[in-house]
């Protein structure tokens, strides 16, 4: 069973000069990036070559109790990136639902997860996509997540632990 991701502060993001509010009335629910991350197509991950560039590209991605899970070949320019430094961002396609989230990757095969994990990632994937998945997936085990669906009004700030 996967680990369910939940925030453990939800507040306002610190952007000055650009009018986010400095109360906390109409922050955004973590359901609001959840449901996103179900129903989105395609997620956008940014990596991080070994000379220091970023790396963006678009991959599919489900969404599983709570946690997005993302896969490629390793042959990838951003999975050797993951490989040397699992620092990411995923953000969505959307420009007026906005949900990005910064964090972190565990890269999952055969030899470090359980079978029955990868077996729902599997399902979710033909559910999603029409065809399986397979390995390597990567989980996303994110730090700071921002959305928002009426900027700057609703801008929103979700932290995590651990």
């Amino acid at each position: 069973m996967t680990r369910k991701v939940d925030p453990i502060r939800t507040d306002r993001p610190h952007i000055p000069g650009y009018g986010i509010p400095e109360h906390t009335g109409g922050l955004l629910p973590w359901s609001f990036a959840l449901e996103r991350l179900e129903r989105s197509r395609n997620y956008w991950i940014v990596s991080t070559r070994p000379d220091g560039r970023p790396h963006a590209v678009p991959v599919w991605g489900v969404l599983l109790d709570g946690t997005v899970y993302f896969g490629g070949g390793e042959q990838t320019v951003w999975a050797k990136n993951l490989a040397r430094n699992p620092h990411v961002v995923v953000h969505l396609e959307s420009g007026d639902e906005v949900v990005i989230l910064e964090g972190t990757v565990v890269r999952h095969t055969e030899d470090n997860t359980d079978p029955a994990l990868l077996a729902r990632i599997d399902a979710a994937y033909e559910a999603k996509y029409d065809m399986p998945h397979g390995t390597p997936v990567w989980e996303l085990k994110p730090r700071v997540g921002f959305g928002w669906s009426s900027y700057p009004d609703n801008t929103t700030r979700w932290t995590f632990g651990g």
